[in-house]
């Protein structure tokens, strides 16, 4: 009895646990989002709007302050000017979520029982993992720390996680480690999203992340980019690949004609996303 007794206490202080990190990162990207729009923000501010003590509020500000996305300054939290917000899964998760959910669904027609698939840490292919166990089994490989998580324990998924260098602001391992690891595998597709699209040519802010999703890409039978409309409007500093090279490019229906007759004018295979189902 003392045995089983014990058993359900370690399950239910798990549970608790899991809550518990549930509900802080859901406030923490509330918070993020709210000091983002604002510009900057009283901490004494963000305990009223939350409903937290102070020494929480200053916990959850130091964690962001950590990743890069904001500065702190007596009792004033401001956001950062600098791309690395930009390229912050907390920042991005915000971002453009319903056309990132229908952009996700029309890739899942791609993947098929039984393939290898690179997943980049974007967070446009996390929104995949939902559509995942209907096409299982499959073996998936990640870099993301927020992939892994969510993939682990679904049923007939084979998680591949791959290790390296952390780095906070993209919840994800990266550089010459994760690199050699992605080099000795070959996928059968992977799906990479990047930051930005500027004279048919796909770009990023940070070089560690082209470096290895570009590895991921040159390991994979078929490339495909999921990208939203924004990224058409926006420009980085990295380039990555010519859109030529991906095999299909999966956008929304928000983007604009012009940017897909141009690529369709390249023999780019692109996919339309819609509300009410998917165009080619």
């Amino acid at each position: 009895m003392t045995q089983k007794t014990s058993q359900g206490d370690n399950l239910l202080h798990e549970l608790t646990s899991d809550s518990r990190q549930t509900r802080q990162i859901a406030r923490r990207r509330m918070i993020a989002e709210a000091v983002m729009g604002e510009g900057s923000m009283r901490i004494e501010d963000l305990t009223d709007r939350f409903g937290i003590s102070l020494m929480t509020a200053h916990r959850d500000v130091d964690e962001l302050v950590s990743r890069g996305l904001f500065r702190k300054t007596r009792g004033i939290v401001t956001a950062a000017a600098t791309n690395l917000i930009e390229s912050s899964d907390v920042y991005r998760s915000n971002r453009q979520s319903a056309e990132k959910k229908l952009i996700a669904a029309a890739a899942m027609q791609f993947v098929e029982p039984g393939q290898a698939i690179f997943f980049d840490d974007s967070t446009t292919v996390l929104q995949m993992v939902p559509h995942l166990p209907a096409k299982v089994p499959i073996t998936a490989i990640t870099n993301s720390l927020t992939l892994m998580n969510a993939l682990t324990g679904m049923h007939d998924v084979t998680l591949i996680g791959l290790g390296g260098q952390y780095y906070n602001w993209c919840n994800a391992f990266m550089g010459r480690m994760t690199i050699t690891e992605i080099s000795a595998l070959r996928a059968d597709i992977a799906f990479i999203s990047m930051s930005a699209i500027a004279n048919n040519t796909v770009l990023h802010q940070s070089p560690e992340t082209i470096d290895t999703k570009r590895a991921m890409f040159d390991c994979s039978q078929k490339r495909i980019l999921l990208a939203d409309h924004t990224k058409f409007e926006r420009r980085a500093l990295h380039s990555f690949a010519p859109l030529q090279e991906f095999d299909v490019v999966v956008v929304d229906d928000k983007t604009s004609p012009v940017h897909i007759d141009r690529m369709r004018s390249k023999d780019i295979n692109v996919v339309i996303a819609r509300s009410t189902g998917v165009r080619s």
